[in-house]
């Protein structure tokens, strides 16, 4: 998931939403790594005020992530995935297919421009034009909301959580790569 260059400069803006995508997607790659090697009785933990079991969690995640990158493209996802979580290995393949996505979203972001379209029920939403920010704003909260999660039922049942600060992300990308810079 280390940086990459292209044929056309990028501006420093685009550089930074590089940077905050290359995150989100290593952050919860690292995350699903990291949970990989929990016993199946430890990804179905839970605790109080978070989402779900760790494994849920992952999958929650990963699907949601994919929606957003649907949408930003004009398309209207379909609904969640049911039944039980896929399996880790198959929602990590799912993240790095998703992190390349976003590596491609990004290069052509001058070409988005998706709606929100309105949404009815209990909490309706207006449509919003012009959408690609509320989709790129949303997958990064989302995904931080959920890692968060799995990170207090780790701590909570005393089990390892890792680092996934912007620090720790540049630190990965100065020690894979030689400082090449964010995704």
């Amino acid at each position: 998931m280390p940086g990459y260059k292209v044929g056309r400069p990028r501006t420093a803006a685009a550089d930074h939403l590089h940077a905050m995508m290359g995150h989100h997607a290593w952050a919860t790659i690292r995350l699903i790594d990291l949970c990989s090697e929990l016993s199946p009785e430890q990804l179905e933990l839970s605790t109080p005020g978070t989402y779900g079991s760790i494994h849920a969690t992952l999958e929650h995640m990963v699907a949601g992530d994919y929606r957003y990158q649907i949408r930003m493209t004009g398309g209207q996802p379909g609904p969640p995935p049911s039944g039980p979580p896929r399996p880790l290995p198959r929602l990590r393949v799912e993240m790095e297919k998703q992190a390349r996505r976003w590596r491609e979203l990004l290069e052509r972001i001058e070409e988005l421009d998706a709606e929100m379209p309105a949404e009815e029920g209990p909490e309706p939403y207006p449509r919003i034009e012009h959408a690609v920010g509320l989709f790129i704003t949303q997958a990064v909260h989302h995904g931080n909301e959920h890692r968060a999660h799995v990170l207090s039922v780790l701590g909570a049942h005393g089990l390892e959580a890792p680092e996934l600060s912007g620090w720790e992300y540049f630190r990965f990308l100065e020690e894979s790569k030689g400082g090449a810079g964010p995704a």
